[in-house]
């Protein structure tokens, strides 16, 4: 699949997939890379060293700073892919140096495929399981 790069770089990884956006202040702790909104799909699923497949961000601002964080932390995904990227994403993305793309068919992924990510060519390929 061909989309957009929003933040350049390369990863392969684990599909962890959601339908709904993701809030990443108050949605991810930055201390483990797991999904602590109540009610979530992935509400207690770990996003460290997968890439990450949901439609857009959604909430504060500060959700940039938490996608920082968790790579400081060394609880990032390795990439990120969204069917829009919107600011908070792409700002937070772009500084802690996470490879990202949007303008994807998210809904062709599916959780546990394996992804090839190649953002600075924004080329999304996936392996099935």
């Amino acid at each position: 699949m061909k989309g957009r790069m929003i933040s350049p770089g390369k990863a392969e990884g684990v599909a962890i997939v959601s339908s709904e956006p993701i809030g990443f202040y108050g949605g991810i702790d930055i201390k483990t890379g797991i999904v602590i909104e109540k009610g979530h799909p992935l509400e207690g699923k770990c996003v460290t060293d997968k890439i990450l497949v949901f439609p857009c961000g959604k909430g504060s601002t500060v959700g940039s700073y938490v996608i920082y964080g968790l790579k400081k932390n060394d609880v990032a995904p390795a990439g990120i892919i969204n069917k829009e990227t919107e600011t908070i994403v792409a700002t937070g993305v772009i500084l802690a140096g996470i490879p990202c793309v949007d303008q994807v068919e998210i809904e062709k992924i599916k959780d546990g495929d394996t992804i090839f990510l190649d953002a600075d060519n924004g080329i999304v390929e996936m392996k099935s399981v």
